[in-house]
């Protein structure tokens, strides 16, 4: 006799339609027939061609190729200052081709006698797609060839950051397109490498909402190695450990993290102690860097005659103010009256450290754009930040055009302009971190849980009760850990 089982259909899953829960898609929705009608039941369905993830994908190519149209000016006419900041396409990329000796063989923390600004990873990577360039020596054509090279695998990694967003996302894969077309990215991806960082947190944070801690760890690492920030995402972790009294998704990704950190940096520092060491060593002796807080106050302290500040006068200022965020921070994931998702905690303090840092770089907005579709994904709000960003963006070349080569007066523009608009988009940050601490107090606005959804991200904390919540307003209805053991006695 042969056993058989039934056959069962593949089970579907049912996706939150952003043109029901998003009141503004809803109305642009009027212009193709209104919104997706109450009796369809999107996954359940089968899409055929067009998925939800292969949407994305060509969203985000469309998205890649504009902001290589972003930076077309330079790629036909040369990155020359002051034009490359009038046309807005300035680039690290060819600067440092050309001035770190990558187009001469240099490659950074490999070769002796060489510095590099930037961590290890990102200096292999520096290293390494010069390398895949053809020719030798430096010359327009191979400054254009390393430029379009970094491009393109920005590209790849941005269609990675997007994939990883949308699948840890559970219901609401389509959030993932506020990262596939954020104005942001097209503007601010090909400055730098930071979407190679971006891309490893997405990563790690969708092995953690699958419980793969070990591999969430290793990319957190790899992530802090490549730029520091994914580090800050331990922060959050630390906060649900506590409130949920797990401690071993805390211990196990810390571990895991530190583990692939030092693999990549104690070969390097070995080698080359002196190189390794010029990252930190740039980082804490420069100063105010162009956009942040810090900066504007010395360019308004500079015209009203005031104090100017100093690069350790603000590195001690600026980690006092960023410790006192991470407490206020802190006190908000033990005291919500129900647990903060991970997104949300990983946002506030990432936004919190910019807002803090002596240097606010304009690619710094990729840093936020993932972690915002998964703390708060409301298109109202995203685009209103992005619109201060893109006022922003315009407004930091014409500054520097000015500032680093006197261009003709009418493509400049004068300080306090420039200084209003930093004040807006930090402004504009502040105020979504305001909007989510808003959500963590009273879920009912958050978005991700009105749909009935725990916390898509949050891996082993995921439906967890608590074992440590301070309630501020009545203290004997706090929950602590000793007290539940004495009503277990």
């Amino acid at each position: 006799m042969q056993e058989t089982e039934p056959h069962h259909q593949p089970r579907r899953a049912r996706f939150v339609v952003p043109s029901r829960a998003d009141a503004l898609l809803r109305n642009f929705t009027e212009l193709i027939g209104g919104p997706l009608g109450h009796r369809t039941e999107p996954g359940v369905v089968l899409p055929r061609i067009f998925t939800v993830e292969r949407v994305l994908i060509i969203l985000t190519v469309i998205a890649a190729l504009l902001a290589v149209v972003v930076k077309n000016h330079c790629r036909l006419n040369g990155w020359q200052i002051p034009t490359q900041f009038y046309a807005t396409c300035y680039s690290d990329f060819p600067e440092l081709f050309r001035n770190r000796g990558l187009g001469d063989g240099v490659f950074p923390f490999f070769t002796q006698g060489s510095y590099f600004e930037y961590p290890v990873i990102m200096g292999v990577i520096a290293g390494a797609t010069a390398a895949l360039v053809p020719g030798s020596g430096v010359n327009a054509s191979r400054v254009l060839g390393y430029f379009d090279v970094n491009a393109t695998l920005v590209a790849a990694v941005w269609i990675v950051t997007v994939l990883a967003t949308s699948r840890m996302s559970a219901r609401r894969p389509w959030d993932a397109a506020m990262v596939a077309l954020a104005p942001g990215i097209i503007l601010a991806g090909l400055i730098n490498w930071d979407m190679w960082a971006v891309g490893m947190l997405a990563v790690a944070m969708l092995a953690f909402s699958r419980g793969r801690l070990v591999v969430a760890g290793i990319f957190i690492g790899l992530g802090t190695a490549t730029k520091l920030y994914p580090l800050l995402i331990m922060g959050a972790i630390l906060v649900l450990a506590l409130r949920t009294g797990k401690l071993k998704p805390l211990l196990v990704t810390a571990a895991s993290a530190a583990g692939a950190w030092l693999a990549v940096n104690l070969p390097v520092a070995a080698i080359n102690p002196t190189g390794w060491r010029y990252f930190f060593e740039f980082s804490e002796d420069r100063p105010a860097g162009y956009s942040s807080l810090w900066f504007a106050y010395n360019l308004v302290a500079d015209r009203l005659h005031w104090v100017p500040l100093e690069a350790a006068l603000i590195n001690t200022a600026g980690t006092w103010l960023f410790l006192a965020a991470c407490g206020l921070i802190a006190l908000l994931g033990i005291t919500a009256p129900r647990r903060p998702r991970l997104a949300q905690l990983a946002f506030l303090i990432v936004a919190a450290f910019i807002l803090t840092n002596k240097v606010y770089s304009p690619q710094f907005v990729l840093w936020l754009v993932p972690l915002l579709a998964l703390a708060r994904p409301r298109w109202r709000d995203f685009l209103l930040w992005q619109a201060a960003e893109a006022l922003h963006w315009g407004a930091v070349w014409m500054y520097l055009g000015q500032v680093t080569s006197g261009g003709p007066s009418q493509h400049n523009i004068d300080m306090p302009y420039y200084v209003l608009a930093v004040v807006a988009h930090m402004l504009a940050t502040a105020y979504l971190m305001f909007r989510v601490v808003w959500d963590v107090w009273d879920p009912h606005f958050d978005p991700v849980r009105v749909h009935g959804m725990d916390d898509p991200q949050g891996g082993p904390f995921a439906g967890s009760p608590d074992r440590l919540r301070l309630d501020l307003n009545r203290p004997s209805a706090s929950v602590l850990p000793w007290r539940r053991a004495v009503n277990r006695t």
